[in-house]
């Protein structure tokens, strides 16, 4: 989408062509991480995080409750071009700024001298939270998917002790293959594409010609349900867009491993837009698969397994194949979970690499044989870990988690493209960007993340009490708080005022 030259005024072109080393030293950063991505793997990261057979299908439940099959499907519908619109701001400005860093460089180098450091500083903490909150989500999908599947063929009944007990496996999976299986990972992330793809075709095609009836159109399209205690339905409907904007997460680990792509200032951008608009017609099919497969939509909701999709496999195609088509769902939840594990630790990685996080000497640390932040790793799992927790009291916690994932990371996207646009035709445009159509994207995208950040902190179920309680705004106004009172108290002194300490030490 790179507009044509004379779009750009002189003072707003792009620099020479230079290096991916040179530009990342330009920017004040010494090449230190291998160099190993191509621009289909720096794609493959943000496409396979995404992970519409993650996202889409682990919060298919609280959609079914939250609007039914109309918000399901145009709630996916409106949520991806918004998203897509997001996606484009942000992309224009990874192409400037090719870094790990990512969104809080972006940010002081667009803000003011003046306030530089303090936005980079918030931007930075906000993403560091919605990256913790996007990897415990996924996972802890992966673990309700996983037991719902050990339940009906073991036996292995899906209670909140199983969950957390599976949750914590799958983190530990995935913390050791990012620290032993380096080039494994490379590997699996770009056979993920092809999995998800082939995955939702599978599934879609099976869940069109097998079942022996099918939901009506009007149905898929038209039929509103509300069992959240709510009595208006257009704020149910609003709450139900968190289905798939919770999906329409993480997809700036392609501007996290930009350090490790080559032509980064291309292949980054590129790999933001891709894997969203591939990733809306994607979901599109696979959630119109489901909803038409319904066979009893009460039996569905109060599935044994506590998932809809597992059930509505069975359903329409049988125990056998069922199950086996649910091996395929876990199995791209575990690359879509590995895949977080690897983006939020570069992004721990980075920030640690400028002294904001509590203890960095440990998490800015490189591996030498590995060449990756591999304390980062551990510390990412951990976080999500202790974020997943509450749902041993708590039966919303991972509608919760997906809110705070949600608000963490659209909150830290949306920062840079504010500065952008207060920064006008002084912003001097990577070689991919978005000319003329800057401004009002920019502006649709702001308004948007101002909506859903707002509409994702109120409460989803109505009464609400301690086990319904929402608690994303308390997760937030933690974060929020140790942040601002470190930054007042100290970092406003030293944080992004002296070069970056050498990631090799500690």
């Amino acid at each position: 989408m790179t507009a044509p030259q004379s779009d750009a005024k002189p003072a707003s072109e792009a620099p020479k062509a230079l290096s991916d080393e040179e530009r990342l030293r330009q920017l004040g950063y010494t090449q230190v991480l291998a160099r190993r991505m191509s621009a289909f793997s720096n794609f493959a990261v943000s496409f396979t995080i995404i992970s519409v057979l993650s996202g889409c299908l682990t919060l298919y439940l609280f959609g079914m409750n939250t609007g039914g099959p109309a918000v399901i499907t145009w709630g996916w519908v409106g949520v991806g071009l918004m998203t897509l619109i997001v996606g484009l701001a942000m992309a224009e400005i990874c192409s400037a700024y090719p870094t790990s860093a990512g969104l809080y460089y972006w940010a002081h180098k667009l803000a003011p001298p003046r306030s530089a450091a303090a936005w980079a500083w918030f931007a930075g903490w906000f993403n560091v939270l919605g990256q913790v909150a996007v990897t415990a989500g996924i996972d802890f999908g992966a673990a309700f998917f996983l037991n719902a599947y050990l339940d009906l063929q073991f036996g292995f009944t899906a209670t909140p002790g199983h969950t957390i007990f599976l949750f914590a496996a799958i983190l530990v999976l995935h913390g050791a293959l990012n620290t032993f299986g380096v080039r494994i990972v490379a590997v699996l992330n770009d056979i993920s594409v092809w999995w998800h793809v082939i995955g939702v075709v599978l599934i879609v095609g099976a869940l069109t010609f097998v079942p022996g009836k099918h939901q009506s159109t009007s149905f898929v399209f038209t039929h509103f349900v509300n069992n959240t205690g709510w009595g208006s339905s257009f704020y149910v409907v609003l709450l139900g867009l968190l289905m798939a904007q919770y999906t329409f997460t993480g997809y700036d680990a392609s501007a996290h491993m930009t350090e490790e792509t080559h032509d980064a200032a291309t292949a980054g951008p590129r790999g933001i837009v891709r894997s969203i608009w591939i990733s809306w017609i994607a979901g599109f099919v696979l959630l119109l698969g489901f909803t038409y497969a319904i066979q009893d939509y009460h039996d569905t909701l109060s599935s044994p397994t506590g998932v809809p999709p597992a059930q509505i496999l069975i359903d329409g195609l049988g125990a056998t194949a069922g199950k086996l088509l649910l091996l395929v769902v876990i199995g791209a939840q575990l690359f879509c979970g590995m895949a977080s594990v690897t983006a939020n630790s570069r992004m721990i990685y980075a920030f640690s690499r400028d002294g904001a996080l509590p203890f960095s000497r440990v998490w800015r640390h490189i591996n030498p044989r590995t060449k990756t932040p591999t304390n980062a790793v551990w510390l990412a799992a951990l976080g999500a870990l202790v974020l997943g927790l509450p749902y041993l009291i708590n039966a919303t916690a991972y509608a919760a988690v997906t809110s705070i994932a949600v608000i963490g990371l659209y909150i830290a996207y949306v920062i840079p493209t504010l500065l952008r646009l207060g920064k006008g035709d002084a912003f001097e445009r990577g070689p991919w960007h978005l000319g003329r159509w800057s401004r009002p994207i920019g502006v649709l995208a702001v308004a948007w993340v101002v909506v859903i950040t707002v509409l994702f902190m109120l409460p989803q179920l109505s009464p609400v009490n301690v086990n319904s309680f929402n608690y994303a705004p308390v997760a937030v106004a933690v974060v929020l708080g140790f942040a601002a009172t470190w930054w007042f108290v100290s970092a406003r002194h030293w944080f992004m005022k002296t070069p970056p300490v050498s990631s090799t030490e500690g």
